[in-house]
């Protein structure tokens, strides 16, 4: 049976002492939560360790919002899965919109980053969904299976035995729009669908987030759809009130 799973992706926002605000309050509700649901960050690569030090020996995990597909070498900038592994980084995330539209990550890009992940035992949060625009046009399901494809062909499906896939529409991140809890739902379905295609007993333990504008006010509806897992959180995990209602209604 798989579980809720809740992560707070803070893209490029936070100081050291907003941090520790923002967390202490988080741990302070949640930590002793009664739930088998799952809580986790993801931060800035300067905050690591601080979040460390922070999270280590409460119930929420931690990650990075990126890293490189290269273990090492002549990338200036970049940050490879060995140096997350020196903070114990439990996630990472891989093929965000964001860093498909404003980086130019391609499909084949995404999946060399999320096998790089697993080679470090690190989990990725595999980020698949549509523009507007391909909403729109009525190919949603075809952007979706191929990012998926580009995955399976390099990692093969049972890599997803140690994944975890967010969709996210990319219309509704930061916009305030999100899709209605049925919209959501049956590109879930799909997902779900297409892993068991190759894999049944996979796909009826993979967990599945929702990514797109999920709010205190909406999160309850979201997580009560039957292959909704849990959500990827972005400005709301920013606010410690909104993030730990998030987390109580993926926790009933």
């Amino acid at each position: 049976m798989r579980n809720k799973l809740v992560v707070g992706n803070w893209k490029m926002h936070g100081n050291m002492a907003e941090n520790k605000q923002l967390l202490d309050s988080i741990v302070a509700a949640i930590n002793d939560l009664h739930t088998k649901a799952q809580f986790a960050v993801c931060v800035p690569y300067p905050y690591l360790s601080s979040v460390q030090t922070t999270l280590r020996g409460t119930s929420i995990h931690w990650g990075a919002q990126n890293l490189s597909q290269f273990d090492k070498g002549a990338y200036t900038g970049e940050v490879s899965s060995g140096m997350l592994n020196d903070f114990a980084c439990d996630y990472v995330i891989v093929g965000h919109s964001e860093r498909r539209a404003l980086y130019g990550e391609t499909n084949e890009i995404v999946a060399e980053k999320y096998m790089a992940a697993q080679r470090a035992g690190i989990t990725p949060i595999l980020c698949v969904g549509e523009t507007l625009e391909q909403r729109e046009s009525g190919v949603t399901e075809k952007i979706i299976d191929e990012q998926l494809n580009a995955v399976i062909k390099l990692a093969g499906i049972e890599s997803f035995t140690k994944a975890v896939i967010a969709y996210e529409p990319v219309w509704a991140i930061g916009t305030g729009k999100t899709a209605s809890p049925q919209q959501a739902q049956d590109v879930h379905v799909f997902i779900r669908k297409k892993i068991a295609s190759q894999g049944s007993d996979i796909a009826k333990d993979l967990s599945i987030l929702y990514g797109g504008s999920v709010k205190a006010n909406n999160a309850k509806e979201l997580f009560t759809m039957p292959d909704i897992d849990g959500g990827l959180i972005g400005g709301a995990s920013l606010v410690a009130d909104d993030f730990v209602a998030i987390c109580r209604a993926a926790s009933h």
